[in-house]
This record gives C-alpha cells, structure tokens and sequence, in this order.
C-alpha cells in the first residue's frame, strides 16, 4: 500500500473560477478518487490562495480590506468544490494563523540552513500612491517577447522577471510610472542549489512534457536568487527583527500551504501527515501536483528547492501540468468577462457534465478549447447516447421483463478478461496522468457494450429463447456493474447512481459481479437530453456578457 499525496493548485480568491482554471485542477480529484478505489492511503489538499496581489488589488480596487474579498470567493470556491464533487481531505485558505505559522518555520529553517541572505535592493515604488509595489502591481512590456507582461512572469513565453526588467513600466493601481527606492529584503539562494535541482530533474519521472521542457530551460539558463520579503501591507509576517512590516513573498509563501494543510489536516483528524512527507520512514510515497501551465516554475523548481533546503521532507514526483483551455478559440478574459463563471455554468447544467467535458477535451498536451456547440454534444452524444442509454435500456428492460431482478447467467472467462484489462489499462493511464485517454478507452468499451446489446436483440430472445435473453441481461448488468467502479473518477454522480440500482456501495477499482436474483431499484434516467436550442442561447449570452463587468 503507497502513500499518495495530491497538491491541488491555490486558486487566487479574487474573483470566481472560469472553466479554464477549472480545468486544471479536476485532474486532482480523478487522481484521488481512483487511489482510493484501489486501495492506497490518499491525502488531498487545497486552498485558497487570500495572500496573493490579485486579492489585494481586486480589495483596492473595491474599497474594501482585502479579507472581505477572500472571505467572499473562498467561500464560494468551497461551494462549487462541493457541487462538483470534489473529495479533498481539506481544503483551507492562506490566511489561516496555523499556515502562517508553518511558513515562518519554514523561514527559519532556511535561513539557520544558509539558503537565505539579506541584500540591499532598488523596489519599485509609486510615489502617486506613496507604497512600494508588489510585482504583480508593476506592468509593461516583456523583453524578452515583447507582449504586455506583469513584474513577475510573462504569461505569454512564461519568463520569469523582476519589475526592473520590463519596459514602459506602469503601477496597476493608478497608471503613473513608477520609481526604483532603497529597501532590504531576504533572498532565497536558488543558485546554490542549482546541481541538486539539475539532478532532481534529472531523475524526474511522470511529469508532463511541458514541465519538463520549461524546467529544462530554466535550469539551462541558471537559477537567480530570488527575493522571499516583500514591503506589503498583507501576508505572512517575516519572523525576524528589523524586518516588521514586511511580508513573506506569496510566491513561496502559497506553494507551503501543501504541507501547512497537510499538518493542519493531520491535527483535526488526528492523524499522522509524515507519512505522507518524509521519505525517511521506510514507506512509499509518491507525490502528485496538480496546476496549470502558468505554475509549472513553482511545482518543479521552487518549492523542490525549498523542500531540499529545509531538508528530510519528500519532492514532487509527478507533475501534472496542463495546457491553456480557450473559451470559442479565444483566450479567457476575467477583465473582459470573456469566460464561463463555474457558479453560473453549475446553475444550468449537471456537474458530471461539466467533468466529463473538461477530462474528455483536457488541455494535457496542447491548448484546448471549450465551445457550447461541443459541450452539448458531447452530454446529448457521449454521457447520454452512449452510457446513459445503455444503462437505461439494460435496467429498464429487467425491471419490465425479469420482475427487477437480475437474470441467471454466466460471466464466461472472456467478459472476465475484458474487465480485468479495462482496470488495468485505464489504471495505468490514470497513474500516468494521462485522463483522456482513459476515459476514451472506458468510452470505447461501452460503445462496445451497446453494440453487443443490439446484436444479442433481447427484445426478439425475450419471446423466442428466454435464457439467451436472461444470459444477455446478466452480461450486460456485470458490464453496468464495473462501470459504476471505472467511471467514478470521472462522473462520480452518476457513477453513484449506477452503483445504487444494483445494491453497491463504496467504488473498488477491481472486478465486482452482481449476483442472479438481486433486485433492482429506483432505476431512473442518468441524464436528460440537452436541446440544441441552448447552444445559440448560450452563445448570445457570452457575447452579451463580453465587457459586462
């Protein structure tokens, strides 16, 4: 039995979530879903991130202190969380005082290891809003690709930067250019650990390719040492005399929240989180981080580095970074409203839905892109017309014909085979981080099933051989039974519902046989056939709400 450790990406608690973040984090909650099917010890951790600029611009910009604001969006991530079916152990926030806590532990242990020093800098400064400037307050022009960029990465060739380098610098708060002013801050020494990172990357094993390729860059170019304080009026306080007022830089101080969640989850369910992250123990670990593109940096260089400088806790094993989901071939937009709002999406649509879309479509390898055309058929095509309509047809004629009970029958050493394949083949794929090709090949599978259904036609064996029909209905139930198991990664709700007509409970991923004569109860439809009439809808209301903020 592994210890499974999942970290699922910070969302900033700034605004709602659009379907393009959520798309990278879902994958955490397949993750945790299929290990603890197969039986393994899984923590699965979260938050959200009420330290970030974002939060503190989007209070600025509001009025108001910036708690308001994450109290607002933190609470409303928990609610869609919940109704997506989301299965984190806990999912906590940054603010927290027992985060805080750990992050100054971790502080210390780096500065008494030697990893951090104090050097005198230039800061930008506004000097219309009399403050220093965060990074992200600080935009401009990238120089290396020259798109619009903020202070500290450019999300178009993902460089990462300092105010200082970009061009036609402007405060985000009130447009004016601002100045470079004299301040003291601790800097975390990436550069001493430049061989031990190359070598951890070297050894590196599940990580998507684009982690891989932009960490290899990185590292190519040399680690800079980069600044850990920050003269901010929100955060972490940096635990060291001289330096009040300043705060531990959210860039390390977020990426910490994994195991402050883990210690906090430990101590409210009075459990033990060092299995989970010290590898000296003699148990098996392995690590997943799951995030999108714009994060890879932090999951594969800076919080392995802090990880190595503290010392004796364990490093990311598999980085399970994804691609860019556009939204109708354009890229989302949160200040232009060009995005799909989760909570909105979730007021009209089922949530087994929105899942299978995101995983069948996944942005895995490249960008992908959400269109209302292609969620409509894909629910009407795929959850309906494959998977829901073969349950239905299965269970609804055993309750009409075999007074809901299972039929006898047989489930020959073939069928046995196939089901043992699909388990270990769509496990594989899982573990791999490769989600799409999993649920294609479950989905391929049921297409399969249904084709045998047509071709068996136990609505003509029902009158002329009624044990070739009970033997095909038997098939087909054990086929529905093991589905309930494969897909509740996926679409846990209907996958629950599946499990519940046939009298099974907690999904296994192993082969399970319903047995002749069980009843069968409250068979209702799956799914509800979608008009196409909502794709027109749907794409007037996105062009309705464009610049509508």
């Amino acid at each position: 039995m592994t210890n499974i450790f999942i970290g699922g990406a910070w969302p900033y608690a700034n605004g709602s979530l659009h379907l393009g973040r959520l798309a990278s984090i879902l994958p955490g909650d397949v993750l945790a879903r299929y290990y603890r099917a197969k039986g393994d010890h899984v923590l699965y951790v979260s938050g959200s991130d009420c330290h970030g600029t974002p939060v503190a611009v989007q209070a600025a910009q509001n009025g108001v202190e910036p708690k308001v604001i994450a109290d607002q969006y933190h609470n409303e991530f928990v609610q869609c969380f919940s109704k997506l079916g989301f299965t984190f152990d806990l999912y906590t926030r940054t603010d927290e005082e027992q985060h805080h806590r750990i992050v100054q532990d971790l502080f210390l242990r780096l500065l008494k290891n030697g990893y951090l020093e104090t050097r005198h800098v230039l800061q930008t400064y506004c000097e219309t809003d009399a403050r220093y400037l965060p990074d992200r307050y600080v935009e401009g022009t990238c120089p290396v690709c020259g798109q619009q960029a903020r202070g500290d990465q450019c999300d178009f060739c993902s460089t990462l930067l300092d105010p200082s380098d970009l061009k036609d610098r402007r405060c985000k708060l009130c447009g004016n250019t601002p100045i470079d002013r004299p301040t003291e801050h601790y800097y975390l020494l990436l550069s001493k650990l430049q061989g031990e990172l190359e070598n951890y990357y070297r050894s590196a094993a599940g990580w998507r390719e684009n982690a891989l390729h932009l960490t290899e860059r990185y590292l190519h170019e040399g680690l800079q040492d980069r600044a850990v304080t920050r003269d901010l009026d929100w955060g972490v306080d940096v635990p060291v005399a001289g330096f009040e007022g300043k705060k531990i830089y959210v860039w390390i101080e977020a990426v910490s929240g994994y195991l402050s969640a883990s210690i906090r989850w430990a101590e409210e369910q009075r459990k033990d989180w060092k299995p989970f992250w010290e590898s000296g123990n003699g148990e098996d670990i392995v690590a997943y981080y799951v995030h999108g593109k714009d994060n890879i940096p932090f999951h594969s260089l800076i919080w392995p580095a802090i990880l190595s400088a503290v010392g004796g806790l364990h490093l990311p094993d598999r980085i399970i970074s994804s691609e860019y989901m556009t939204l109708e071939g354009k890229k989302f937009s949160t200040s232009r409203n060009w995005a799909v709002w989760v909570p909105d999406i979730m007021e009209r649509y089922p949530s087994d839905s929105i899942r299978y879309f995101l995983i069948a479509n996944g942005p895995e390898k490249r960008d992908t892109d959400f269109s209302w055309r292609e969620f409509i058929h894909s629910h009407n095509g795929e959850l309906l017309g494959a998977f829901g309509n073969f349950v239905n047809r299965t269970l609804a004629f055993i309750v009409k014909s075999f007074d809901s009970r299972v039929p006898e029958g047989i489930l020959d050493s073939e069928w046995s085979a196939e089901f043992e394949a699909l388990y270990c083949d769509s496990g594989e794929r899982i573990e791999g981080g490769r989600f799409k090709e999993a649920l294609e090949f479950i989905f391929v599978f049921i297409r399969k099933a249904n084709k045998f259904f047509d071709e068996e036609r136990p609505w003509v064996t029902y009158r002329e051989n009624p044990k070739a029909c009970g033997q095909t209905l038997f098939i087909c139930t054990q086929i529905i039974a093991n589905l309930g198991n494969l897909l509740d990664p996926f679409i846990p709700e209907s996958s629950g519902k599946v499990r519940s007509f046939l009298s099974l409970y907690d999904p296994k991923w192993e082969t399970v046989q319903v047995p002749a004569g069980r009843a069968i109860k409250n068979v209702i439809h799956l799914f509800e056939r979608i008009s196409t009439d909502k794709i027109q809808e749907e794409e007037e209301r996105l062009k309705n709400q464009l610049d509508r903020i």
